[in-house]
């Protein structure tokens, strides 16, 4: 089926491309989302007609995402708190929702379906780079430095400091074993 894209779609194509798409795909979600129109003669000449306000519509979008963007890229990292284990693996993870959350109590709005996390949540602690897609070629990275929370951190030095002086004597708590019968 043939449709007139009526704004950029990733993998598609750009506003005003004449492409054929799957029929299922074209009547339940290009045509109802209003993300493009079926190809006949009226629909081509509404289009050239309606084009010159659907690209400066196109534009005035981009431009507010580039906005969004330059903000975005100049807001520092941002610290999230979880559970971890002494190897800093997490009890969970951290995932597009709570960077999500993160970034909006910092004062810069965020969605999650703008959130690209190819690898998945996040499941270590440590400083991560994280995608950011706003809009056709409008994309930025962010920096999330996942932290153990405070009840995590005090488990964790306990535990290596009964490690430490269980080590320092040389001895299990049953004694020095000898081999050498």
């Amino acid at each position: 089926m043939e449709v007139i894209l009526l704004e950029g779609i990733d993998n598609l194509g750009r506003l005003g491309d004449v492409v054929s798409v799957r029929s299922g795909y074209a009547r339940n979600f290009l045509v109802p989302q209003k993300k493009a129109s079926i190809a006949t003669k009226a629909n081509l000449a509404d289009f050239e007609e309606k084009r010159a306000e659907l690209e400066a519509a196109a534009a005035k979008v981009k431009s507010e995402a580039e906005a969004r963007r330059d903000s975005i890229a100049a807001a520092p990292a941002v610290h999230i708190q979880a559970n971890a284990g002494i190897e800093g693996k997490l009890f969970g993870s951290v995932s597009a929702i709570a960077i999500a959350k993160a970034f909006t109590t910092l004062g810069v709005p965020l969605e999650t379906n703008e959130i690209r996390m190819p690898e998945g949540p996040l499941h270590y602690i440590g400083e991560h780079i994280i995608d950011i897609h706003l809009y056709a070629d409008v994309d930025t990275t962010v920096t999330v430095i996942v932290e153990a929370d405070a009840e995590s951190a005090a488990q964790a030095s306990f535990l290596k400091k009964d490690e430490e002086e269980e080590n320092t004597d040389g001895e299990s708590e049953y004694g020095r074993y000898d081999y050498d019968d």
